[in-house]
């Protein structure tokens, strides 16, 4: 394994386990803690996931470096890039909308739930899904 597939795997586990550990056990849990209401909850969690976007980006920004520098396997190339249009779709398409949602919850409306969460979610497998293929094929199948 060279160097950038070393850094191509280590930066896609990592992006792999900050979206489990946020998306599938803070997110959730938040909410089971005394006194959190769903405005404290929400505001919370806007916080938590603009800084898990901001760092999911950067590690994509690392993968794409990893992918000009190096040679990983082409097997590698499209997990990868799967994960990245997630990325993507999740924060140029849904989470305006989940935005949208809580600023009304935040300011004391009664907004009704919204679909996009179950959007978001559904994103959330497919992107660890990428992740988890990707991270396995550059160990597996080294140049």
């Amino acid at each position: 394994m060279n160097g950038a597939e070393a850094v191509a795997a280590a930066v896609t586990f990592l992006w792999l386990g900050m979206v489990l550990a946020i998306s599938f056990l803070e997110a959730p849990l938040k909410f089971r803690a005394p006194g959190v209401t769903l405005q404290v909850g929400l505001g919370i969690g806007r916080v938590v996931f603009r800084g898990l976007n901001s760092a999911e980006a950067v590690l994509a920004a690392l993968i794409i470096v990893t992918m000009i520098t190096g040679t990983p396997p082409a097997w590698f190339l499209v997990p990868a890039a799967v994960a990245m249009a997630v990325l993507g779709v999740q924060l140029v398409a849904v989470r305006p909308r989940l935005a949208r949602r809580s600023d009304a919850v935040l300011s004391g409306a009664d907004a009704p739930r919204s679909r996009s969460h179950h959007a978001y979610i559904a994103l959330e497998v497919i992107k660890v899904l990428a992740l988890l293929a990707a991270g396995i094929t550059v160990l597996a199948f080294p140049r």
